[in-house]
């Protein structure tokens, strides 16, 4: 006495599992494709079409919505780096505040009156307070420098 699961249900199952990958993503549109994909499949099953059939349907339809619809989904999804200034401070020059230690972790440098916290780009050299420094880039909060 065995569980007869048709092809259908199979189909459906399988929609289910894409949509809640697709809602688990927020909106990163990873699954949606296979959605279709296994809808189209489905209808293929109730229309009596052998297994093989609905694995190709099933296949060329996400394949096919993967490939024609992949980049104008990007294009409109783009998320968009909001600038916030603060690498205008690249190639300015700045006054060490606080001995710059990577090792320690520790260090400043003071930039157009606001304090940031600075890592020497040099790993093994250390900046001594007083010293001007070059702001070569910038690292999540903290500034990289090196001597002038």
């Amino acid at each position: 006495m065995g569980v007869d699961v048709s092809l259908t249900t199979i189909w459906l199952i399988l929609f289910v599992v894409f949509i809640v990958a697709e809602v688990a993503t927020a909106g990163a549109l990873v699954s949606i494709w296979f959605c279709i994909g296994s809808l189209a499949a489905m209808i293929a099953a109730r229309a009596g079409t052998p297994m093989l059939v609905q694995v190709v349907v099933f296949l060329v339809v996400s394949i096919a919505l993967l490939i024609l619809t992949k980049p104008f989904i990007k294009k409109v999804l783009k998320q968009k780096n909001e600038p916030t200034n603060a690498d205008v401070i690249i190639g300015r020059v700045g006054v060490v505040v606080e001995d710059i230690n990577n090792f320690e972790e520790k260090g400043a440098v003071k930039i157009d009156g606001k304090v940031w916290t600075a890592r020497s780009l040099d790993e093994d050299k250390a900046i001594q307070k007083d010293i001007k420094v070059k702001i070569v880039k910038i690292q999540g909060v903290k500034v990289l420098v090196e001597e002038v």
